[in-house]
């Protein structure tokens, strides 16, 4: 195989074609969507083998160099990759306040910009650096829709620093439905131009989901967790897709509980002939819905004693092979089969394919490209102790042509790339492993061959049926038992006009029942069925809908709908219905594909659809009185709900501890809701104040091997100082004086990023730690001892605040029974073998063999040291 398409298997390609200066060669660097798995030999199949490969600036995405013909011209390859979109879409900050922006105004007035997905990866620099003096730009992205508008984000990052500007053309697009050598050096030999107009359609829709999404979520989240204290739920989220998906899950629950039962009748026969076992009947009518009728027909049968038989029917049939798996499938079967939710099947999905077991995890096609190497994926597991001797059966005999599927043009189907053991994978990792494995074999397989045999007898003027299934060949379903024909009784030798003897005739009530609460493989189906979602976002949706709480998965991957999701639902037909049926969502995407068919302009539906939603939004708005009347009935007031826990600092009455999410403090006198820090426990600190507002201060923690800090309820929504931020604690507060700021606990700068503190956690003796105001770091110290704080001095060698620490006397490591000692943690010989880190690797620049010292002082690098005079720094920051 080609070592492109090597690379394919596992990534998709975006190419730069870059030149030297002399215009003697051209060098053509080349980017994956994904990255580039381990273990690739990327150099394998190169001409004379001469590739270099190293890791780019952002230790994410490696870079493949080579020599090799463009065009006719010898020219220098450079092939690296991106990880997804590069960019996403966002409000500028002043319109991510939700206090201080009208949501209405998201509509229209608040402008949008492009943001880097992940500022940690800088996608962008990495780009920029490599294609800087580039010529030309190849770009192998995703054949659909948004990898179309992943070339133009790339295009955007990299075409201010190419050369090209004396040529006719810089940028290429590959376009390929498979990645063997031949489709590969076809899309090499065919470029084409990216299709603006399919990037555009990506770009509506995520400005429409932008847009719509954030103002009705702002709307409706700050309008009911401002009066309902019980919806434990974070955020009362909308979306165009996600909110139809809830509507499916709900009008299940609908259908359940309107469900009325009602009785039915069915006659239940047996027959036997000799000595035979007695067959059971099923009749022709099958039920009826009076009893008295059904009395009459059990009456009528009674008149013979004899069953006579009218026909023996015996038929051949087939039960087919599967198509190619594409990513809905896999999480169908994941989900009903496996007991494994869409989220996490994606997740092991994708660690299997960068470990290079599967291929590309993300696909709509279900139909292999005609030079699909079938033969050579499938001898790659000729010696598995599983499936082998299949696998050796059918390359002995010859495999079956697959049947023909649905090319979308994305990516081939999902197959096994290499072979693996449950050891490598681990549990679910084999699980799912091994049902793509099963799968793909079976889709080579012989169809699945049984003998139905169907015996109609006459019993009075009734007439019943008995039918049974005999396995003829097992074809696929011996790789995929689970579809397999149950193995049943063997129905007696008989013909037509054989008599066998009533056994029992009887009348038997039964009731309907009511349907049952969708589950995940259900749902996924409808979603698919009316156009809700991709391959890549239906997992997302279903599980932003359990993230919520809108819906809980009971046994077997059941849907039930919560309080909050219904009453959202129902509110949603009480005010405008077609805010959660389906139908919206495919009007939307009918506009989309006009766009990428460039048949409509991307401003004007874009504009059309905002100024549909935006007046959907305003009567949402006036009507909400009515979804409110729901919420009345299922949730309680906020001034009901909680219990007493801290002090007010406006009116020093109680304040009520909501501990359903959003958890937060409601004081019912002032009619005021403060927010606090979630996913951890609440309680009060020492009944401290806020030197600032006089609230009484309360202590997060995440629990013991955890972090926790202080805060003031009221700063934490209300930064006091300028160069503070919404949502901190203490320990993060540049309060200039209080014991429980960052100013007086700070020890010295994090271990591991570069923008956090270690500041001392003054609750967590005798064990005492440290952690990081900005990451998960946490250095336990000085366990045992009786206290622990911080001096004014600062440490002569690294900066960093010195701690003195008081021993208990029966541990002291000190000499001659001295119990105090003060130093740097990270620079004092004695204090250095009684720090211990946790979640990262300690290494202080103290502890390195040369390089340059860096300070370690409680601001960031390179910050001044702090005024010694406790007036001067009280002037810095009130003044």
């Amino acid at each position: 195989m080609h070592w492109l398409a090597r690379l394919a298997h596992s990534a998709e390609v975006l190419g730069l074609i870059l030149a030297p200066p002399s215009l003697c060669g051209v060098c053509m660097f080349s980017l994956w969507l994904h990255g580039f798995p381990p273990g690739i030999p990327v150099s394998s199949n190169i001409p004379n083998g001469n590739c270099s490969s190293r890791k780019g600036l952002n230790a994410s995405c490696f870079v493949h160099e080579f020599t090799g013909i463009f065009q006719g011209q010898s020219v220098h390859y450079k092939m690296t990759s991106v990880c997804g979109h590069v960019m996403s879409l966002d409000f500028i900050a002043k319109y991510n306040n939700w206090d201080k922006v009208d949501p209405a105004e998201l509509f229209s007035k608040a402008p949008t910009e492009k943001k880097e997905v992940n500022p940690k990866l800088n996608m962008v620099k990495f780009l920029q650096v490599e294609a800087r003096g580039c010529d030309y730009l190849v770009l192998w992205l995703d054949c659909d829709r948004e990898g179309e508008n992943i070339c133009f984000e790339v295009m955007e990052s990299v075409q201010p620093v190419m050369k090209g500007a004396v040529l006719e053309q810089t940028v290429y697009r590959a376009k390929f439905s498979s990645i063997t050598d031949i489709d590969i050096w076809k899309a090499m030999n065919s470029l084409g131009e990216p299709n603006r107009n399919e990037a555009l359609s990506v770009d509506a829709r995520q400005e429409l989901d932008l847009r719509i999404g954030c103002a009705f979520t702002r709307f409706q989240t700050k309008y009911f967790q401002g009066k309902y204290g019980n919806l434990d739920s974070s955020l009362i989220s909308f979306g165009p897709c996600q909110t139809p998906t809830l509507g499916f899950c709900v009008e299940r629950h609908d259908k359940i509980q309107s469900f009325k039962p009602e009785s039915y009748w069915i006659i239940h026969v047996k027959v036997f002939k000799g000595k035979d076992n007695p067959l059971t009947l099923d009749w022709n009518r099958v039920k009826v819905f009076d009893k008295e009728v059904g009395q009459m027909f059990v009456n009528l049968a009674k008149t013979s004693k004899e069953a006579q038989v009218e026909s023996v029917t015996k038929k051949e049939k087939r039960k087919q092979r599967p198509l190619a798996l594409n990513t809905v499938e896999m999480l169908r079967v994941a989900s009903s089969s496996l007991g494994m939710g869409p989220q996490h099947t994606m997740q092991i999905a994708e660690r299997l394919y960068t470990q290079g077991y599967i291929s590309y995890p993300r696909t709509e096609t279900t139909h292999y490209p005609e030079n699909f190497d079938l033969k050579g994926t499938l001898k790659q597991h000729t010696n598995c102790r599983l499936w082998g001797e299949e696998v050796k059966n059918l390359l002995s005999n010859g495999i079956i042509h697959p049947k023909k599927g649905v090319d979308v043009g994305d990516h081939p189907p999902i197959t096994p790339m290499r072979a693996a053991s449950e050891e490598e994978l681990g549990s679910d990792g084999w699980r799912l492993y091994e049902y793509i494995t099963r799968h793909f074999i079976a889709t080579v397989s012989q169809d699945c061959k049984y003998l139905q045999t169907t015996i109609v007898f006459t019993i009075g003027t009734e007439a019943f049926t008995c039918s049974g299934k005999t396995l003829i060949s097992s074809g696929f379903t011996a790789l995929m038992p689970w579809q397999g024909i149950p193995l049943e009784e063997a129905l007696p030798v008989c013909e037509s006009g054989d008599i066998f003897t009533v056994d029992e005739i009887k009348l038997i009530e039964k009731q309907t029942s009511p349907p049952d609460y969708l589950t995940e493989a259900e749902l996924i189906t409808l979603m698919e069925k009316h156009g809700i979602g991709t391959d890549a976002s239906i997992p997302v949706h279903l599980n932003n809908i359990c993230q919520r709480n809108y819906v809980t998965v009971e046994n077997g991957r059941k849907l039930k709908p919560t309080n909050l999701g219904i009453v959202l639902v129902h509110g949603y037909y009480k005010i405008d219905a077609e805010l959660v049926l389906p139908t919206i969502r495919s009007a939307v995407e009918k506009q989309l594909n006009l766009i990428a068919l460039g048949k409509a302009h991307f401003q004007q539906v874009l504009q059309h659809a905002l100024d549909i939603f935006k007046r959907k939004f305003h009567y949402f708005v006036d009507s909400i009185c009515g979804m409110d009347e729901l919420m009345e009935v299922s949730f309680s007031p906020i001034a009901e709900t909680g219990k007493p826990m801290s002090r007010c600092g406006k009116c020093r009455r109680f304040m009520k501890f909501i501990q359903a999410k959003p958890s937060r403090l409601h004081c019912s006198h002032c009619d005021e809701t403060y927010s606090l820090p979630q996913n951890g426990a609440i309680k009060l600190y020492k009944e401290l104040r806020c030197p600032l507002d006089d609230f009484e201060l309360v202590l997060w923690t995440s629990g013991t091997r955890g972090k926790s800090y202080p805060l003031c309820p009221y700063c934490f929504s209300n930064p006091p100082f300028r160069d503070m931020k919404k949502n901190v604690g203490c320990n993060e507060c540049t309060h200039p004086s209080c014991q429980h700021s960052l100013n007086s606990l700070g020890i010295g700068q994090c271990v591991e990023c570069d923008s956090g503190v270690l500041v001392l956690d003054p609750t967590s003796g005798p064990k005492w730690k440290m952690s990081c105001n900005r990451c998960n770091v946490v250095v336990n110290f000085f366990e045992h001892a009786h206290r622990v704080q911080v001096a004014q001095e600062n440490c002569n060698t690294c900066d960093a605040s010195l701690v003195t620490v008081d021993f208990n006397k029966a541990r002291s490591p000190l000499s001659a029974g001295d119990t105090q000692h003060t130093g740097c943690v990270f620079c004092n010989s004695l204090f250095q073998d009684l720090v211990e880190l946790k979640h990262a690797t300690m290494k202080h620049p103290m502890h390195r063999s040369g390089g340059t010292r860096r300070g370690r002082g409680r601001g960031r690098r390179g910050a001044p040291k702090k005024p010694k005079d406790k007036m001067a720094e009280l002037a810095a920051y009130f003044v």
